[in-house]
């Protein structure tokens, strides 16, 4: 599965991924409809369409306010190696919005939200198809 964010301007999503581990895999400079960035750490894959002000042209995004917050309603989960590294590097950062810390079903985790109001879940990685993880 690939996971596509819907942005602006991509330089602000450069710029808050790379300080998250991501690395520009390739990037088509925005151009009408034609805008495309591939950005990868570990597992994670995650590619932003448009970074230009034709985001708010989609076909099917264009009839919702442009005022309405991006991914209202979505969690996006990204696992890293470096959970403890990571927390560390960003604990003091406005993007971070909940604290790391266990959750009832063992995972430890903190959430941030990057610049275009996306919300992220940073957990270390994991068998999500385990019932492991679920609430007993």
């Amino acid at each position: 599965m690939m996971l596509e964010l819907h942005v602006p301007d991509f330089e602000p999503a450069k710029a808050f991924y790379k300080a998250l581990g991501f690395k520009t895999v390739w990037e088509r400079a925005p151009d009408g409809f034609k805008g495309y960035l591939v950005m990868q750490m570990e597992d994670n894959i995650l590619c932003f369409w448009c970074g230009n002000e034709n985001v708010s042209d989609h076909p099917y995004f264009k009839d919702f306010p442009k005022s309405a917050p991006l991914g209202k309603g979505v969690e996006i989960v990204l696992t890293t190696q470096h959970l403890d590294a990571l927390y560390a590097k960003l604990k003091n950062d406005a993007c971070v919005v909940e604290t790391m810390e266990t959750k009832p079903w063992g995972l430890r985790d903190f959430r941030v939200k990057d610049p275009c109001g996306y919300y992220l879940r940073i957990t270390s990685p994991h068998d999500i198809l385990s019932d492991e993880w679920a609430v007993k």
